[in-house]
């Protein structure tokens, strides 16, 4: 019984400590829906008038309404999310002055330098500072005009705008080409449930072949 004990407690506190890992996950798992059902419902809120001031954190997700002039100043944002193609971050003036920029949407690369000028639109959308770059992004190429990420911060001091991005769902008062990439969820990762899959499948995995030494070391203390 003694050549037992080793391998009876290693199989109970492996599985154990397997098995809490598996609950934790399951604990992650409803905590990140509740943020993403909190999040789902500020975006599709009633539009507001933009704020004289914004708070990246307080203010992420909110839904505006904002009017005013696309001077055609714009980035284009390489991304594949409907083939091919880029999301153009463009200027608006709004009718106080002041600059920010509206991310219209997605153009095919042949509409990249299509002029996308309109004296009056009315962009309904929400407000975001996407965290999409790293220290393996690469810089934007001057040259040709792409970046190859969202940086609000970066974006306004090229084009002398508010550190303000309105993700656009709709666009009214001016056929500029473009389709709305509406903000959600989608890109939010939730893969709790994934792991929590992993961490019970290593404990039943770890319960069998505990059970399997067991049965070895019991067969040779018999045989002893």
């Amino acid at each position: 019984m003694k050549r037992l004990i080793f391998p009876i407690l290693m199989g109970i506190v492996g599985v154990a400590i397997l098995l809490g890992l598996g609950f934790w996950q399951l604990q992650r798992l409803e905590w990140k829906t509740e943020i993403l059902n909190e999040i789902n419902t500020r975006i599709a809120a009633e539009p507001v008038a933009l704020p004289a001031e914004v708070n990246p954190e307080k203010d992420r997700f909110m839904p505006v309404r904002v009017e005013g002039a696309l001077t055609g100043e714009e980035i284009t944002v390489l991304t594949s999310g409907q083939g091919a193609g880029y999301r153009v971050i463009s200027v608006m003036e709004m009718a106080d002055g002041r600059r920010i920029m509206v991310d219209l949407g997605f153009v095919t690369l042949e509409a990249k330098d299509t002029p996308r000028v309109a004296p009056d639109v009315v962009v309904t959308g929400n407000l975001h500072w996407p965290q999409e770059t790293d220290r393996w992004t690469p810089k934007p190429d001057e040259v040709k005009g792409i970046w190859f990420a969202r940086d609000v911060n970066a974006m306004a001091m090229t084009l002398f705008s508010d550190p303000v991005l309105v993700i656009a769902a709709s666009v009214s008062g001016a056929d500029l080409g473009v389709t709305p990439l509406p903000l959600d969820t989608v890109g939010i990762p939730n893969d709790h449930l994934n792991y929590a899959i992993t961490w019970f499948s290593l404990a039943f995995v770890w319960l069998v072949m505990s059970g399997f030494l067991i049965f070895r070391v019991a067969r040779a203390a018999r045989e002893d």
